[in-house]
């Protein structure tokens, strides 16, 4: 386990309207929760799932009710549905207004969220040149004056943000395969992933030219009953069993649902660390730190956000405080 492990919260907007997610940001800072990361949809996976809130009016909400939690989107696509000059407008405006606390977490995007403008959905080769070409925007338009912009995908013309904060936020890079993983080392200045995947975090970390974040993202699904929680995880996350090339191509929220209905309980509870013990929690954490990831944000599936919350401060975030310390003292 590395010296340091931070352990964040997922801010689910395809579970949860606006009002909800605000309150559970502030909840997850009072217990213990370093960072959180919000999704950015416009559909969700899943009917049943139900809601996809504007993520950039949840983050204005947020960060008038929290002073510490540091929250990132999980992810944004700048390339698509939003013009990346508008993305970074956005982002600079959550970057001023939680000061040092935001960061700008960015992918290619999926078909399910991108194609509602008609624009098509191009091959990968093509998503991941458009994401580097958005990313040079961005962080163009984060420097102060007027600026241009003519590119392979994207134009701006004479375009000035003036309201930036003090230091423009890291940007983060989703990233699932080597080719990704390279792009993330060379625009970004952090990866995130799905899965505990330590051939991609060295791909990325071979890369990089300097020591750079990597965050892993951990579904669960905490309750008392166990059985319950796998059956509650079943229903309202199936798609944890789906191939993740899916998550990239499926259009519409109704076929996520028919390819899911091939997905058993007993393979999510496989997947998925569900009911209250922590050792299964903690196994699932440690898979992440071993792989290299710095940052591990856990995504709590199911109504229980409260619950799961209190469970983690009292059985998940002391014992992983207590094999911090012995782990250093060890190395000292």
């Amino acid at each position: 386990m590395p010296d340091k492990v931070e352990i964040g919260y997922k801010l689910t907007s395809e579970e949860f309207p606006a009002s909800a997610l605000v309150r559970f940001a502030r909840a997850a800072e009072e217990h213990g929760f370093t960072f959180a990361s919000i999704s950015d949809h416009y559909h969700p996976w899943t009917d049943r799932q139900g809601q996809s809130p504007f993520v950039w009016s949840v983050i204005g909400g947020i960060a008038q009710v929290t002073s510490k939690l540091i929250v990132g989107t999980g992810v944004t696509c700048p390339s698509f549905r939003v013009h990346p000059a508008i993305i970074a407008q956005a982002a600079a405006t959550a970057a001023e207004m939680m000061s040092g606390r935001f960061f700008l977490g960015v992918g290619t995007g999926e078909n399910l969220n991108e194609h509602i403008l008609g624009q098509g959905w191009p091959e990968i080769e093509i998503r991941q040149q458009r994401l580097a070409e958005s990313i040079q925007i961005i962080r163009t338009l984060w420097q102060p004056g007027q600026h241009s912009f003519h590119g392979k995908y994207f134009t701006v013309e004479n375009a000035c943000i003036y309201s930036l904060p003090d230091e423009a936020p890291p940007i983060m890079i989703a990233a699932s395969g080597p080719k990704s993983a390279k792009l993330a080392a060379e625009f970004g200045d952090g990866l995130i992933a799905t899965e505990p995947n330590g051939e991609l975090v060295q791909e990325f970390r071979g890369a990089a030219d300097a020591e750079k974040p990597c965050y892993g993202e951990l579904a669960v699904c905490f309750d008392p009953d166990e059985s319950k929680a796998q059956q509650l995880a079943h229903e309202i996350w199936p798609v944890a069993g789906l191939p993740g090339q899916l998550f990239s191509e499926l259009p519409l929220p109704s076929l996520f649902e028919s390819a899911a209905k091939l997905v058993s309980v007993d393979q999510i509870a496989k997947l998925i660390p569900c009911g209250p013990d922590p050792v299964r929690h903690l196994n699932a954490i440690r898979e992440y730190t071993e792989a290299g990831f710095s940052h591990v944000f856990i995504h709590q599936i199911g109504p229980n956000q409260e619950a799961f919350m209190d469970f983690y401060a009292k059985e998940i975030l002391p014992e992983l405080a207590k094999q911090r310390h012995e782990h250093s003292e060890r190395a000292a």
